[in-house]
């Protein structure tokens, strides 16, 4: 074991939550503006929670070593 301490990613822990069961939690993109040309279904479902794709979740993880 390291006796160093690892840094976390500050900018990764504004954006992801990392949930009880090791799945990482984040809010989507595309919700913040010019919402008047997007339809209320789509609006509707970016509200929802997103989780991070398998693919990703190895980066993220080194990003948030804490989690």
């Amino acid at each position: 074991m390291s006796k160093y301490k690892l840094k976390t990613n500050r900018g990764a822990a504004k954006r992801f939550h990392i949930t009880a069961n090791g799945k990482i939690k984040m809010k989507k993109a595309y919700a913040s503006h010019i919402l008047t040309k997007k339809t209320t279904k789509r609006k509707r479902n970016l509200r929802k929670a997103g989780y991070l794709s398998a693919s990703d979740l190895a980066n993220a993880r080194r990003l948030l070593p804490y989690g």
